[in-house]
């Protein structure tokens, strides 16, 4: 069992954990499928009157994907080599700032967003944040890309990674458990649901060891992770003789929520 196994993950240093992983991060992480966006976004209007807060924005991968949309987007992240790794957009303002304290205006935000980050936040102050920004007709929405474990390589892949980790929480843990259970004690959202979508990312060889580099809890150099790239090589060139090519497969995981409107 991991160490800090009973360790909230918003207590394992959240906000300097990825500073040696931003351009990995950028290269090699998932983006999202196109039909997330489109259910985060659906009924609220115009998107080009839209304003959005992305929050743990990271390199900006899900924040121009709504730029992409016609928003207007911020970028929250407190980590300064994530957002020099970021392409620019010119939709997207990165600001330095975290979940519990954005800088951002009361009522100012129409979406607020969390794309593979809710998890590293404290949930009862992200939320009073989240709440604060949102105008009374926004909307919440809490994403992860899960890897589909019904999908044999991507199966396979994640059982190297969870023993290369020594089972990190991160790894183990059901983050959406802690989402839909956040959404649901909270007073100060309604109206949650959830939607699942499928993903696939097409892996060579340097992606998949691109995406371990850029995992926050796995080593970047040593005999563990000299271990991990040898089993990863063979998975992969296992995979290529009898596949010809390659994906990770994801369940893309959104909540969405509305505010509640005060009197």
């Amino acid at each position: 069992m991991y160490p800090d196994d009973r360790i909230p993950l918003h207590q394992m240093s959240p906000l300097s954990r990825f500073c040696d992983r931003a351009e990995d991060y950028a290269k090699y992480r998932p983006s999202y499928p196109t039909e997330a966006i489109t259910a985060i976004l659906a009924e609220l209007g115009e998107p080009s009157h839209l304003t959005a807060a992305d929050i743990g924005a990271g390199t900006g991968i899900s924040a121009r994907l709504l730029a992409d949309r016609g928003l207007r987007v911020w970028a929250i992240e407190p980590n300064a080599a994530m957002q020099q790794a970021a392409l620019p957009h010119p939709h997207v303002t990165f600001q330095v700032g975290t979940a519990e304290e954005t800088g951002l205006a009361t009522a100012s935000i129409d979406v607020v967003t969390c794309f593979q980050s809710f998890h590293w936040f404290e949930p009862a102050r992200s939320l009073t944040e989240f709440r604060r920004l949102l105008r009374a007709s926004g909307r919440l929405a809490l994403v992860w890309n899960d890897r589909d474990q019904d999908d044999p390589f991507t199966a396979q892949y994640t059982q190297l990674i969870r023993t290369a980790s020594d089972e990190h929480p991160a790894e183990t843990r059901h983050v959406q458990t802690l989402a839909s259970q956040s959404l649901a004690s909270s007073l100060l959202f309604q109206n949650v649901r959830h939607r699942q979508f499928r993903y696939c990312q097409s892996v060579n060889l340097q992606t998949l060891i691109g995406r371990v580099r850029s995992t926050s809890y796995l080593p970047q150099t040593g005999a563990i992770y000299e271990q991990l790239v040898a089993d990863i090589t063979q998975l992969h060139e296992r995979w290529i003789e009898e596949a010809g090519a390659i994906h990770l497969v994801h369940r893309t995981i959104v909540f969405i929520a509305e505010p509640v409107k005060f009197p």
